[in-house]
């Protein structure tokens, strides 16, 4: 059937749906390359992404997810002494693409980016392709450099797994793992572009963050940190729902920062059965792979070494009772998503089988699942599944 054309029946094609948004493009004077060189664009895209698919089996790409300040820095730096594993700074990729962060994450009067034409072709903003070329600057030689951004979102997805791709390549390993918190809030696109992915859930209790980004604030004066205790607890709230949704589903793993420092051999172990990393080969005494700048980026200090420790608690000094009672009212429960990360998943498989999910009824609240599954504990003041 001609492109182009309707069918014989007289009813138009997809084809010719997909003609006819091309038109309108002209219409509306969108460059020449955007209007009915669109089709063949999306045609390439979708082959080079199967391509990238292909080449899926032959490197691992990983992305290690969470709230800000909830130890995704100290895992990243824990993989990056293993051999097999390349890491880079944060790159903030796919909010820097595809904007609209503060409305993921659920900040008040956040609206949402208009769903126009020019989004629902695939297009890219002008925005997303000047970060696109930023970042690309960034981790590559002046002369591997493309002069233009692509036009298509998927392109600028497929370019950007590709340089990852040839990083890891050229520094003789088999596994990546790109580190920016807030590519949480962007899992449905990730997953969709890279089907084949994997990623690593860092969680801490919620008042912890929050005192350490209040830490983090007052003593560095830094403005990513600022916005309030408000804020900020809606936002761990939002990161443990969007957390909560991924329970059960492969190729997600989740980390309890309190779990990494208390039991770091097995958690490590964990971590290296889902990552299908080798655990009989030595390792890097401490990270020396770049992943931060300890000098723009201080409050990382700590965690570059990739060697997990116990450090003291802020909640006390920071928060008085008060604070903290409001806190807890306030906060989502910690314990309940620990005890259904435990109950979802066979620990003895590195998180890798999820188990039934007949152990969510849905006449039953989760702590009655609890009380009915595994018998909990209790530790430092705090319920744990045991």
């Amino acid at each position: 059937m001609d492109l182009c054309h309707p069918s014989p029946s007289g009813a138009r094609t997809f084809s010719g749906h997909l003609l006819h948004a091309c038109v309108i493009c002209v219409n509306l004077q969108l460059p020449d390359a955007l209007s009915c060189s669109v089709v063949q664009k999306q045609r390439d895209a979708r082959i080079r992404s199967q391509k990238s698919r292909g080449r899926q089996q032959l490197m691992q790409r990983t992305f290690v997810v969470g709230c800000p300040r909830s130890g995704t820095t100290i895992v990243q730096a824990m993989l990056a002494r293993h051999p097999q594993v390349f890491t880079l700074p944060e790159t903030g990729f796919f909010p820097r693409l595809l904007g609209g962060l503060h409305y993921r994450l659920g900040d008040e009067g956040a609206a949402p980016r208009r769903r126009t034409l020019a989004r629902r072709l695939g297009l890219t903003r002008r925005y997303g392709r000047r970060e696109f070329l930023d970042l690309q600057r960034a981790l590559l030689d002046p002369a591997q450099v493309p002069k233009r951004a692509p036009w298509l979102q998927s392109t600028c997805v497929a370019q950007f797994i590709a340089t990852l791709d040839r990083l890891a390549t050229q520094a003789g390993r088999s596994v990546w793992i790109e580190k920016t918190p807030n590519h949480l809030l962007y899992l449905t696109e990730i997953e969709r572009y890279l089907p084949g992915a994997r990623f690593i859930h860092v969680i801490r209790p919620g008042m912890d963050v929050l005192a350490s980004i209040t830490d983090a604030e007052l003593r560095y004066g830094n403005k990513a940190f600022s916005g309030g205790l408000m804020l900020w607890a809606q936002r761990w709230n939002r990161a443990v729902e969007i957390h909560r949704s991924r329970i059960g589903m492969r190729h997600h793993h989740f980390v309890f920062l309190e779990d990494l420092v208390r039991n770091p051999l097995e958690e490590w172990r964990r971590l290296c059965t889902f990552l299908s990393l080798r655990t009989n080969v030595p390792l890097d005494q401490t990270c020396h792979q770049r992943i931060a700048d300890p000098k723009s980026e201080p409050w990382k200090q700590d965690a570059l070494s990739g060697l997990p420790h116990q450090s003291d608690s802020k909640v006390e000094s920071l928060f008085g009772p008060q604070m903290r009672e409001w806190l807890r009212e306030r906060l989502n429960s910690y314990e309940e998503l620990y005890a259904a990360s435990s109950l979802a998943y066979n620990r003895e498989d590195s998180f890798r089988t999820p188990l039934s999910k007949s152990i969510w009824p849905a006449e039953k609240s989760a702590a009655e699942v609890v009380d009915m599954s595994i018998p909990p504990a209790v530790t430092d003041g705090r319920f744990r599944a045991a």
